[in-house]
């Protein structure tokens, strides 16, 4: 595929940017958070990549965008940043963005719309339960009326980058009496606000990114309602859809396995015997349409003729390659497939290692694959449910 003369500059723009303000900070695999000491360079550098214009054109004119989404820029600049090994920006920034802009009021767009932009704020997802993760409609974190305030009680969990985040993104219900989707409202929620308890889950990649969040008598002032009471359902889709639109995506795989043939060469620690040259061609074939089709995803998208399953195949086929190339990257260096990164004698510093261990998740994040399956069965092929 070539690129058009006005999106290969931008590239040349990107590339640029890149050369003149690199930060020194590290890629993280999944969805890891920025550490503490890094987070005002990790700041720096997200905030650098607005005020270039390389991110966020889809915002509003006055809200420093172009007014329009491109999804092919958006592309380059995943490509570039991986090639870089640079970070790209986390958190629900690009979540409530997407609520703010059509549900907001005009004083939480002035406030919170040019922070996120210059990422003095992280935002994160206050949406998950322990009794409500697939059924996001039955969540139980209630926000009662008390005279000037709101109060609310109630846990979230699985809340990414809620130990780092300034603000929170909540869905919480007002209405007990309404219907499941219908008595639901959204709000803002200041992470360091009195009542307010983040406790960080430790997970098998040693890292501990996602968090469990207990609010207790929590008071948030009126204002901090988006919309109206009970559109919380509404502007949740609205939401959602503005951050798969936007959301930047992960990694090539066939990088990945380009790297493995690196590390195969001259006999290396993953072999280069017959076997091993077979099996990389067959995982060499399986990431090329693996990416060809998040390239085929992008282009649907730039053209407006993405369909409900476009997303859902890609993500299952991606996953599960991905999955599969990191476990035979573990299992071809044999002992030294269990030293991680820090250790001096793991293969490419524990890079395979790192990726196997968020590997699972990525089936399970986003929707599992199991619940994609069933999208792309009975929306996408028209089969009965099962």
């Amino acid at each position: 595929m070539t690129f058009s003369p006005d999106l290969e500059q931008f590239r040349t723009r990107v590339r640029a940017h890149i050369a003149n303000h690199r930060p020194e900070l590290p890629r993280l695999a999944g969805t890891r958070s920025p550490d503490v000491e890094t987070m005002p360079r990790y700041r720096q550098w997200c905030a650098s990549l607005f005020t270039e214009g390389l991110l966020g054109s889809d915002w509003p004119v006055e809200w420093g965008g172009e007014g329009r989404a491109d999804p092919l820029r958006e592309y380059v600049v995943d490509q570039e940043l991986a090639a870089a090994k640079l970070p790209r920006p986390v958190g629900a920034w690009n979540l409530v963005c997407g609520a703010l802009f059509d549900y907001g009021s005009p004083t939480q767009k002035e406030h919170h719309l040019p922070r996120i932009r210059s990422f003095d704020d992280l935002w994160c997802q206050l949406f998950s339960e322990p009794g409500a993760g697939s059924d996001l409609a039955a969540l139980r974190t209630s926000a009662i009326r008390v005279g000037d305030e709101w109060v609310v009680n109630g846990q979230k969990v699985w809340t990414t980058h809620a130990h780092v985040a300034d603000f929170g993104f909540l869905l919480a219900r007002t209405d007990p009496a309404a219907g499941k989707h219908a008595g639901i409202s959204a709000f803002v929620v200041d992470m360091r606000a009195a009542g307010v308890t983040v406790r960080p889950l430790r997970e098998m990649t040693g890292s501990s990114d996602f968090n469990e969040v207990f609010l207790d008598d929590v008071r948030l002032p009126a204002d901090a309602l988006i919309g109206q009471p009970g559109e919380g359902w509404a502007i949740a889709r609205t939401a959602l859809a503005h951050e798969r639109g936007q959301s930047l995506r992960e990694d090539s795989a066939t990088d990945r396995v380009r790297r493995l043939v690196e590390l195969s060469a001259d006999d290396g620690p993953v072999g280069a015997d017959a076997e091993a040259r077979r099996e990389l061609g067959r995982l060499y074939a399986r990431s090329s349409v693996a990416d060809l089709l998040g390239l085929e995803g992008v282009l649907k998208d730039a053209a407006g003729h993405t369909t409900v399953y476009d997303a859902p195949v890609v993500k299952v086929l991606f996953s599960e390659t991905n999955l599969d190339i990191n476990t035979y990257a573990l299992d071809a260096m044999g002992a030294r497939g269990v030293l991680t990164e820090g250790s001096p004698q793991a293969v490419a510093g524990g890079l395979f290692q790192d990726a196997f261990l968020w590997a699972r998740g990525f089936t399970i994040s986003a929707g599992s694959n199991e619940v994609m399956r069933n999208v792309i069965a009975e929306r996408g092929l028209g089969l009965p449910k099962g």
